[in-house]
């Protein structure tokens, strides 16, 4: 019942992907579910088929709750914000205390912030969250263009 599933973390992304009429090529940004467990190499496998990007293509990856801990029913809502404000501000916060990441995520080392970095060109982010039982949830946001 709580096993992660990893098919279902990819169906939930490329719908919406889908959904958001968004190239898996487009996107700038992940702020991932990562809770710093040895589920978090299974994710970042999930985000690399579902957007078909290899390490070396990777978008940067940041995790929230490396900052603020997981706040459970609240982590969503609050990890939606930090996406918001990272997209109006051209910048991605750090993924705090990820200096040995698992090995099967040393390919996508380059793509782990460990300070804030500017990114003028963000365009587009995903922010996911994926729970025991296959409960799985992704939204994509887009900086707003007014002209």
């Amino acid at each position: 019942m709580t096993a992660p599933n990893p098919h279902g973390v990819v169906r939930c992304i490329r719908a919406a992907l889908s959904d958001a009429g968004v190239e898996p090529d487009a996107m700038d940004a992940i702020n991932g579910h990562l809770t710093a467990t040895g589920a978090d190499a299974r994710e970042v496998e999930a985000w690399a088929e579902a957007l078909e990007r290899p390490p070396d293509r990777f978008p940067v990856l940041t995790a929230t709750k490396s900052m603020i801990g997981h706040t459970l029913g609240a982590a969503g809502a609050i990890e939606c914000v930090a996406s918001v404000l990272m997209l109006m501000g051209g910048f991605v916060h750090p993924s705090l205390n990820c200096e040995d990441l698992h090995p099967r995520l040393s390919p996508f080392a380059a793509s782990v912030p460990h300070a804030p970095c500017t990114l003028p060109g963000l365009r587009i982010l995903a922010k996911a969250g994926f729970g025991f039982g296959d409960v799985n949830a992704c939204v994509v946001f887009r900086a707003w263009n007014d002209g």
